[in-house]
């Protein structure tokens, strides 16, 4: 018996609202690929910049970020683990940049990079993640204050432990008016990270050989 009319307008309908949800499903998914592809090259240069930007130009050879261990280090406060990345000069290491964690901030846990040469200076530090007050807390950024160019060239022995402070609290590095927990933070973190790296200086630079960066992304050579 014929199908009713009703049936095969129904039946039409179906195809049609079938075909068009795979066509659909598949476009998404085609798109959130492409995305996702930028989203990591975009992430890969950023992380690439910002570790470039903590290490003298000329310090170092080799692919930061292939040449990275993981740590899983309390005293770092980290919660999992975490990225250091080990820099190299003519085969030899160079640097060691930790990530570490101020989990004290005014507003929350500020995210910070260090980096610190094989001597025990630090090269540089750069705040990647906090949530501090805007206009105040926020001076933590480099892009907001000169402040956190202050690290470079420190080390445990300068200014020495009992220095190793805010001047609020009778060190030697600056608070900011109206905020001083979130400096006072990052100096607590920073300073752990000098001595967590002391204490296993060995282990960090022995972790990893060198890679050769790839032509396409800025080395230690350039500014």
């Amino acid at each position: 018996m014929p199908m009713p009319e009703v049936g095969r307008s129904i039946l039409k309908n179906s195809l049609v609202l079938g075909l068009f949800a795979i066509i659909t499903v598949g476009s998404v998914t085609l798109l959130r690929q492409a995305t996702a592809e930028r989203i990591r090259a975009a992430e890969h240069h950023a992380q690439v910049r910002a570790l470039g930007e903590i290490l003298p130009p000329g310090s170092y050879d080799n692919d930061l970020l292939a040449d990275s261990i993981q740590l899983n280090e309390p005293m770092l406060g980290h919660r999992g683990p975490q990225s250091a990345y080990i820099a190299f000069k003519d085969g030899q290491p160079s640097a060691v940049i930790l990530r570490a964690t101020a989990p004290d901030g005014y507003s929350g846990a500020i995210q910070l990079l260090i980096g610190i040469l094989t001597d025990g200076r630090l090269a540089g530090v750069r705040v990647i993640g906090h949530r501090e007050t805007p206009g105040l807390g926020d001076k933590i950024e480099l892009a907001k204050s000169p402040w956190i160019l202050g690290f470079a060239g420190k080390s445990l022995d300068d200014p020495g432990e009992a220095r190793w402070a805010v001047k609020k609290d009778g060190g030697q590095f600056d608070q900011f008016v109206g905020a001083t927990i979130t400096p006072r933070a990052v100096v607590k973190a920073v300073h752990q990270a000098l001595e967590y790296f002391t204490a296993n200086r060995a282990t960090l630079l022995s972790a990893k050989a060198p890679h050769n960066p790839p032509t396409d992304e800025p080395q230690g050579s350039k500014p």
